[in-house]
């Protein structure tokens, strides 16, 4: 009997996760950082195993978690076979380097299994080149860990001056000319893209924005009657695309940009710059709300905090709760809950939203089309408010 052909295919690396519960951060949200932390790592297409959790006042400045609770992930890792370490923050250059010799695995952050997963999903040449800048960003500060990890590989002395000291100069002003090289690509691609916006004229601009994964490119889709890429993962749309859309006789264009996260690599939101700059040149942002997630109101904090940051805080804004279809009420007996966490029934968190936050909303399901044409109504009424005021003569078509 002839024997089966092995498998090509690459085996799944395992990966745990590690967080901390400190001063600043309690229990149910460090476990919803983890948890998030690992639908990041699934994204990568990683395996995750488990999930420790470690209580301290601030990171260890070595080692990030305490010797102990080290000793305890170092057993585990070699009982386990597992491949990656996973940390849902970002380590420091030597955190990552006594880290990597204590394991001896491959050791991740959080920003940097960001940017990986960036990585992955640049569909064009232009999201490439702006991920490739930002994990070069990253990557700069941290060449010298790598380096003491190389040499202890070669056998070589690492003393000062050695042929490790003079690579890693080598590779720094290589990195640095690589960063350069970028910055100069993306100049001439952000100066492009402001061509672009400014010879669209003077219609009136939309952008969608929210937290990763809450339906953006689905509604772009049912508003545009387009095909946008969608899919049920964590930044699945990095590039931005925008369709021109018209609702009755009022045309206005129509913008899916990159979805938002807690922790956002800061060199991410400096070479998005251009991706960035159709929200901060909308005339009005739909936030997109996954209201069946458990932790909404907090991931709409983060993208408002986000949007303060990127100079957009204060533009007309539209907020979609979408999902409604899969939100579940889940009772909870203790009262320092927010009322915003799946505390309240759905129906009564509707007037709750539109009685304390007097913002204008809509409660939506973009994949069972609930409440659209309520949706496009909305739309249309503040569409046709700018198209008043900016074309004062043409408003007896409206």
């Amino acid at each position: 009997m002839s024997k089966k052909p092995e498998s090509t295919a690459p085996k799944a690396r395992k990966a745990i996760l590690i967080g901390l519960i400190t001063q600043h951060q309690n229990p149910e949200k460090a476990q919803e950082y983890l948890d998030e932390l690992s639908f990041l790592v699934e994204t990568d297409g990683l395996i995750p195993v488990k999930q420790f959790v470690q209580r301290l006042d601030k990171p260890d400045k070595a080692t990030f978690v305490g010797k102990g609770k080290l000793h305890e992930i170092k057993e585990f890792v070699k009982e386990h076979d597992i491949d990656v370490l996973v940390f849902d923050d970002e380590l420091s250059p030597s955190q990552q380097r006594n880290l990597e010799k204590e394991v001896e695995r491959k050791i991740l952050d959080r920003t940097y299994l960001i940017l990986e997963i960036f990585a992955a999903r640049a569909r064009t040449a232009h999201a490439a080149t702006q991920v490739k800048l930002a994990q070069y960003q990253y990557l700069l500060p941290r060449l010298t860990g790598m380096w003491t990890h190389l040499e202890r590989q070669r056998g070589g002395t690492g003393t000062r001056g050695g042929a490790g000291e003079k690579e890693i100069e080598t590779d720094r002003r290589n990195i640095r000319d690589r960063i350069s090289i970028l910055k100069k690509e993306l100049a001439s691609i952000d100066k492009q893209m402001a061509t672009q916006r400014k010879n669209r004229g003077e219609m009136i601009r939309v952008a969608l924005v929210g937290y990763t994964n809450v339906g953006k490119s689905t509604l772009m889709n049912l508003l545009s009657k387009s095909t946008v890429f969608a899919e049920n993962k964590l930044f699945a749309t990095l590039d931005t695309t925008v369709r021109k859309v018209v609702i009755d006789n009022l045309p206005f264009l129509l913008s899916d940009t990159v979805g938002f996260i807690r922790k956002l690599p800061t060199q991410l939101v400096e070479s998005f710059k251009s991706t960035l700059d159709e929200v901060r040149e909308a005339d009005i942002l739909l936030h997109v709300v996954d209201i069946s997630h458990p932790a909404f109101a907090d991931q709409m904090n983060t993208v408002n905090t986000t949007l303060a940051e990127i100079g957009a805080g204060n533009k007309l804004m539209i907020t979609i709760f979408n999902k409604i279809d899969a939100y579940r009420f889940t009772p909870k007996d203790d009262d320092l809950i927010p009322d915003a966490e799946n505390k309240v029934p759905l129906e009564q968190l509707k007037k709750t939203w539109i009685a304390k936050e007097k913002k204008r909303c809509a409660f939506i399901s973009a994949t069972q089309k609930n409440n659209i044409d309520e949706l496009r109504d909305t739309l249309y009424r503040e569409i046709k408010k700018l198209h008043i005021k900016r074309y004062p003569y043409n408003h007896l078509l409206y």
